[in-house]
């Protein structure tokens, strides 16, 4: 049988179905919880229940690391990481809960937009994590509690040092129009990627759409994820890519190989990435001890220091030779803005790019 394509608009009319209405009106709102700490309590009823499932739009390798690390810090608890795109993992979370099925306990996204449609569907817990209330500003995380920013990164420009020499490479999105990138572009898709969905919302509001149909014009090599250009140019299959994350770049430019970040002259896209405890979590205790961990300065720190992630923990140090965010000029999304039009910017986008 042929799997059907949920849309947004499908999605919320499940979720409305599961929770009784909820959808319709906002649940009501409650001061954010206390700061929960780490406590010998949580630990054994965590080691009780065993296991935990993760839902992650970050890398499978990213992703993978978190777990593991997480594993060995408390043995008797496994991880099962689900890892998709972000769009796909809002269309099986939707589907599971509204199905009644209650698989997740832990999930982070790149797109924020599905925040706010969790919370209003009452699917989220509110739990603080200690270092959330103590080393995180206030505005990247929840009022009421339900989730905060794990980690963030920035889409940006990229190209391959080996095809393209410094002086010749774009510094702007306005330089991708250049007819000599024709047929030697990639870019990522917002119907797959929560980071490009975003991305692609702000280009579209900052540059206008003319902008875009100008882009896909230029014969641009489309694939899925956000981390997939840079792969891309880093092998040498394309010259420049329109859009990926800095991270990857970093890394591999770190690591010797020919590539270089460039910050476009417009602004950069900033992503960040929220992670919550889902309330109907099967393993609430193993949930909220994973969040706890996955906030702490020692995963903090392991994001910035192996996977080129930024953080917002205080008291993480920056990696070594990554430019700051804070010299960086960053377009800031609307996460309401972006629900409000992520359909109609998923059709639109892919009768312009053909995908």
């Amino acid at each position: 049988m042929r799997s059907r394509k949920w849309s947004r608009r499908d999605l919320l009319k499940v979720s409305a179905a599961s929770t009784a209405g909820m959808l319709f009106a906002e649940p009501l709102r409650a001061a954010a919880p206390p700061p929960s700490p780490v406590t010998p309590e949580l630990i054994e009823a965590a080691r009780k229940e065993g296991k935990l499932s993760f839902y992650s739009a970050l890398e499978l390798n990213t992703a993978e690391k978190l777990a593991r690390t997480f594993e060995a810090k408390y043995p008797g608890i496994s991880v099962r990481v689900e890892r998709s795109g972000a769009e796909r993992i809002f269309q099986r979370i939707a589907q599971e809960q509204g199905s009644g099925i209650n698989a997740v306990d832990v999930a982070n996204s790149t797109d924020p937009a599905h925040y706010l449609d969790w919370k209003k569907n009452d699917w989220l817990a509110a739990y603080v994590p200690e270092d959330v209330a103590r080393h995180f500003p206030a505005d990247q995380v929840d009022p009421d509690g339900t989730h905060a920013t794990a980690c963030a990164w920035l889409e940006v420009i990229g190209y391959n040092t080996t095809l393209v020499k410094s002086e010749d490479a774009p510094k702007s999105y306005a330089d991708l129009l250049d007819p000599k990138w024709l047929g030697k572009m990639v870019k990522a898709h917002p119907g797959y990627s929560g980071a490009i969905l975003t991305a692609t919302f702000v280009l579209s509001r900052d540059l206008g759409w003319p902008y875009l149909e100008k882009l896909a014009k230029q014969r641009v090599m489309q694939v899925q994820s956000a981390g997939d250009p840079p792969i891309k140019i880093m092998l040498g299959e394309r010259a420049v890519m329109a859009d990926g994350n800095d991270y990857n770049l970093i890394v591999f430019r770190d690591q010797g190989k020919p590539v270089e970040v460039v910050y476009p002259a417009e602004g950069a896209p900033l992503i960040i990435v929220p992670s919550g405890v889902f309330k109907d979590a099967p393993n609430p205790n193993a949930a909220r001890l994973f969040q706890s961990f996955f906030f702490s300065r020692e995963a903090q720190q392991m994001l910035v220091d192996e996977f080129a992630h930024r953080s917002f923990h205080a008291e993480v140090k920056p990696r070594a030779g990554q430019k700051p965010m804070s010299d960086v000029k960053m377009l800031k999304s609307d996460p309401v803005a972006v629900q409000a039009q992520s359909e109609e910017i998923k059709a639109r986008y892919a009768k312009l790019f053909r995908v």
